[in-house]
């Protein structure tokens, strides 16, 4: 078998930033962030990619990318509420990797590593290692699907799906489109954000093939990430049939007033791309320091759509475990 070189964005994710010594260094940030930043970091290893920390602001320990990324000692805090499974996933899979909270549609955990670790992550404390099928255990999971009509859409998440590599998800969409209800496919994916050369033409070349209809909802919570280069993915993505959808999640010091939120659905139109939801915090254990209290989300919100055309303004929700859908707020 000939050998297979890693791709471009294969060689920047094994290359991102793994030590928060290297973070703050990077960034000329002041040593006293770094005893913390080493407390967090035991509790949840950092990740930050090349692409990522460009956009980033040398020497501002304020900025709302970083913010995101830079393990903190408040990690450490026990705060009433916050647990390691704040949707109570574990009572909803079904098998490895496959997860079945409402009707119509299931998630698929297609990897379990990321490009970048947020630290208000609500899968911070997943159990990956029982939850990476192998093929066989994967083929007994599609066979759940093709025995229940009932399912129309085929979501896949992780970690994030596209760190997975193309061979993978052609062989899985492949075996995906053989099921004859499934009508959506829709991948849930931070990578061709952090990583934009991820939106690379093998990856296009299966996604523009499927006959599913395509939905790819993107990650993104501040205006800053999104640069030329993201712009670039996503007219790429939309070019190979897929519908872009966002979703953020409201975080305090980073995107917790009117002017942010308002800049970042403007950017991302501008991107070609729908806001769609504005999740408040899940409460996983390690991200409590995030919080914005749920009177002053919607404050928030009001101010927005003073702001922005309706189009523009994304849906302020929570998830809330055992109920049909997202609860809106």
């Amino acid at each position: 078998m000939p050998l297979t070189l890693p791709s471009a964005w294969q060689t920047q994710l094994s290359q991102a930033i793994r030590d928060p010594r290297e973070l703050c260094r990077r960034l000329g940030l002041d040593d006293a962030w770094l005893p913390g930043a080493e407390r967090g970091h035991a509790l949840f290893e950092i990740r930050v990619p090349e692409a990522f920390l460009a956009r980033m602001r040398h020497g501002d320990p304020n900025d709302p990318l970083l913010h995101q990324v830079l393990p903190l000692a408040a990690e450490g805090e026990s705060v009433p509420g916050y647990v390691t499974d704040p949707l109570a996933e574990a009572e909803h899979t079904s098998g490895p990797g496959l997860i079945h909270k409402y009707n119509g549609r299931v998630l698929l955990i297609a990897s379990p590593a990321c490009a970048v670790n947020c630290r208000y992550c609500f899968r911070r404390h997943f159990p990956y290692a029982d939850n990476s099928p192998s093929r066989a255990q994967w083929e007994r999971s599609l066979e759940t699907l093709h025995n229940d009509p009932s399912i129309h859409e085929a979501i896949l998440s992780g970690g994030d799906p596209l760190a997975a590599s193309d061979r993978q998800l052609a062989w899985l969409i492949e075996r995906l489109e053989a099921i004859p209800h499934l009508k959506r496919l829709r991948l849930h994916t931070r990578l061709p954000v952090v990583i934009p050369d991820r939106v690379d033409d093998a990856l296009l070349g299966w996604l523009g093939a499927t006959r599913l209809q395509k939905v790819v909802v993107l990650h993104i919570n501040h205006a800053n990430e999104i640069d030329k280069a993201v712009i670039d993915a996503c007219a790429r993505l939309k070019a190979a049939g897929a519908t872009l959808l966002n979703q953020s999640v409201l975080l305090r010091n980073v995107n917790d007033s009117v002017d942010a939120l308002a800049q970042l659905s403007e950017r991302l139109f501008e991107a070609g791309v729908l806001p769609y939801y504005l999740h408040v915090l899940d409460p996983v254990a390690g991200a409590a320091h995030f919080d914005v209290p749920d009177e002053e989300a919607r404050e928030l919100v009001a101010g927005l759509r003073e702001e922005l055309p309706g189009f523009l303004l994304p849906r302020l929700v929570r998830e809330i475990p055992g109920e049909a859908s997202k609860t809106p707020l």
